[in-house]
């Protein structure tokens, strides 16, 4: 798919962290806590969560030396810097806020140590140049920690088998069930990592229950529990709505001189200058926008630098 081509899905402005996650979603919110615990690295120097929104993860960064913030909205850059400001309490991680989108990730190659995205592929018209762009932003053995929209999930198979819905969840193409809301089998995903020399190292399946009716008749604590407890099967088979996935980058690749932390998402080079309300591409002369604290690379300020 041509860049030209690859729409956005953005949240500019929208009430995702008061509608979406306000409430009668502590149930789903809990469990991907549970699952994303289990899987990312404790410690580390460098993080990014791509499509972090409001920063509703952000607390399980806290062995991070430096966690970047990125996202499409800047509304939800700044309801995150409302949350979380510069730095936590003693200092550290220090938060960068950047806008960007997914398919030109504005960074120097091998400069993270982990990177997660959680509740963002299912919006990816080309996932597997999202996932390029991941596998080459990773630090060597870097980890990637991955959600995505599980389209061979039970409840899926069983509106098929009961000619429900029209698509198979067998096909291991993806599905897109609403606009630019995609659906991935887990084959798919696997396939695609690996042709980006992401090693899968484990899968967790996770909110088994998301059920309405499970989540009005039982406690939310009963329901997480029992979900922690069948996350491991998801290294034999994925029937639930979310699927988890824990990467390693190849141990060999490449990586930016120390020091070098953004890179120009117009032509790729890794020369930026600050000019202080502005970076500067030294090599194709394009400006983009530093504004209380975000680093906006969507739309490059006219004029050149000069």
């Amino acid at each position: 798919m041509s860049q030209a081509a690859r729409p956005i899905c953005d949240y500019e402005g929208s009430a995702y962290r008061t509608e979406f996650w306000g409430e009668g979603r502590e149930y789903e919110d809990a469990v991907e806590r549970v699952a994303l615990r289990h899987l990312l690295p404790p410690t580390g120097r460098r993080l990014m969560e791509i499509g972090a929104g409001y920063g509703r993860l952000i607390p399980l960064y806290d062995g991070y030396d430096e966690v970047v913030i990125l996202d499409y909205a800047l509304s939800q850059l700044r309801q995150a810097q409302e949350l979380w400001g510069e730095a936590a309490p003693g200092g550290r991680p220090r938060y960068v806020y950047v806008a960007a989108d997914f398919y030109r990730l504005p960074f120097a190659p091998g400069i993270f140590d982990a990177v997660t995205m959680v509740r963002v592929l299912h919006h990816a018209a080309d996932a597997p140049a999202v996932l390029c762009g991941v596998a080459q932003v990773l630090a060597p053995r870097g980890t990637f920690v991955l959600e995505f929209a599980n389209k061979c999930n039970l409840k899926a198979i069983l509106r098929y088998l009961a000619r429900r819905q029209d698509w198979s969840p067998f096909d291991q193409e993806p599905v897109e069930f609403v606009k630019l809301n995609f659906d991935f089998h887990p084959a798919w995903i696997r396939e695609r990592l690996s042709e980006v020399e992401l090693r899968v190292q484990t899968m967790r399946t996770v909110s088994h229950f998301r059920l309405d009716l499970l989540k009005r008749l039982l406690p939310a604590k009963l329901l997480v529990t029992l979900d922690r407890w069948l996350q491991p099967t998801g290294a034999w088979w994925q029937l639930t709505p979310s699927v988890f996935v824990r990467c390693a980058a190849r141990a060999e690749k490449e990586t930016a001189p120390a020091g070098v932390f953004f890179r120009c998402p117009v032509c790729g080079s890794v020369k930026l200058v600050d000019e202080g309300y502005a970076l500067a591409c030294a090599e194709c002369q394009t400006r983009f926008t530093v504004r209380d604290g975000i680093y906006d690379f969507k739309t490059p300020l006219e004029g050149r630098a000069g």
